[in-house]
């Protein structure tokens, strides 16, 4: 079996800060991300003990006495794949009511516990929570960004780059699993990512629920990813499927927990009443969608009107991972109006606001900047900066907060 790479994880900081000052963290996100790697290089060598709730025996132990599980563990300790005993979760409570001494459990999940109000609402106020994502093509090249700093400065300043062109496309292919990255070719990266949907399925999506058409979820998946960066409509992605709406929206859901997927909220504002106020759909990762639609990265270079939409959630996830890590909130929306209007990214910092389009193409027009100009006019004074991001060759002003920005900008700013 070929060994996965090692690659920083920029959050890892993060990670050192929270344990310092509170009782539990969990680091949650999807499954193979790198959440087991990340706690273990973090907590052992503080003289954290692992445990993994994937063990059948530790799963049985604690699910049938979880107080005294808890009772019995070390000071320290890693509780890894934590959503399969949720009953654990008032067992640690009461631990940590008991000894509320920072860092005394490091959790991982590979579902959201968000979604489940009662888990943790058991621990507000003692739980830490990070989102680890796959990873960032900023880890890729070991280099922290500063991409964000920069648009919130709107500080682009004029500056020339090589076209990534078909590298581009094989970015987005080759998706950010670390499992998956670690195969030599793309035919068996491809392999790795089908059988990893076919896994999650049959382990977290049937913990999580008791789904009587199972064998629909990967094709569910499938569809989703053909309609990543659109709008989501629940009655176009039930069609195929001889199921009623509320249960592909239920699915849709349990997708969702696994972060298989994402829905990215409209931005709103009271300035304005014809809002589109449609959540978009967003594969949770690239490499997933590319090996579930049968695309290679010739394929989708070649492919237009598929490589626009795979490129602007390309663009979505990098920027959801560099924004883990940093030390102020970023929010993520869209923006469209009943007009014609639209911002694929809306970005909003502290009181800023920031807007992105995202384009395939090489070159850049003054009318690709319509929809942010309509943004800047809603936003007022909180809007500090739009940009066109697209595969070109120069970054430059085009006036009153708006910017031209190569792609590869995301993961080179200096």
């Amino acid at each position: 079996m070929a060994r996965a790479r090692k690659f920083p994880r920029f959050i890892a900081p993060r990670l050192r800060e929270s344990l310092a000052d509170t009782p539990v963290v969990l680091i949650h996100g999807p499954r193979q991300s790198g959440k087991t790697t990340l706690a273990r290089s973090v907590g052992e060598p503080r003289g954290y003990r692992y445990y993994s709730f994937d063990d059948d025996v530790a799963r049985s132990a604690a699910e049938t006495d979880p107080a005294g599980f808890v009772a019995e563990l070390p000071r320290r300790a890693i509780l890894d794949e934590v959503q399969r005993v949720p009953a654990l979760f008032f067992g640690l409570k009461r631990a940590v009511d008991r000894d509320r001494v920072p860092g005394r459990f490091l959790l991982t999940g590979s579902a959201n516990v968000l979604f489940v109000p009662r888990l943790a609402d058991s621990l507000a106020g003692r739980m830490a929570i990070l989102r680890l994502h796959p990873l960032a093509q900023s880890e890729l090249a070991g280099k922290v960004p500063h991409f964000l700093d920069t648009l919130f400065a709107a500080g682009f300043p004029t500056a020339t780059s090589d076209r990534l062109g078909p590298e581009l496309a094989e970015r987005i292919v080759a998706g950010g699993y670390p499992a998956a990255l670690s195969r030599q070719t793309a035919r068996r990266r491809r392999a790795w990512y089908l059988d990893y949907v076919e896994t999650q399925v049959q382990r977290d999506v049937r913990d999580l629920a008791q789904i009587r058409a199972l064998e629909a979820v990967p094709r569910l998946l499938a569809l989703a990813a053909g309609y990543t960066a659109r709008l989501i409509n629940v009655t176009d992605l039930a069609a195929p499927f001889q199921l009623a709406r509320q249960t592909v929206y239920d699915y849709v859901i349990l997708l969702e927990r696994v972060f298989l997927i994402e829905r990215l909220p409209p931005w709103h504002t009271n300035r304005l009443s014809r809002l589109v106020k449609t959540p978009k759909v967003h594969v949770g990762d690239t490499g997933v969608a590319c090996a579930l639609l049968g695309l290679d990265a010739a394929q989708l270079y070649r492919d237009r009107a598929t490589l626009g939409p795979m490129l602007e959630t390309f663009v979505y996830q990098e920027l959801k991972r560099q924004a883990s890590w940093g030390d102020v909130p970023v929010s993520f929306h869209h923006f469209r109006d009943r007009d014609g209007f639209e911002v694929d990214l809306v970005l909003e910092r502290g009181t800023q606001i920031a807007g992105i389009e995202v384009k395939a193409a090489a070159t850049v027009t003054p009318a690709d900047f319509r929809g942010l100009r309509k943004l800047r006019e809603a936003a007022n004074v909180r809007f500090t900066a739009g940009i066109v991001l697209y595969d070109g060759e120069i970054t430059a002003t085009f006036g009153d907060g708006l910017f031209a920005v190569a792609v590869r900008a995301l993961w080179e700013t200096t």
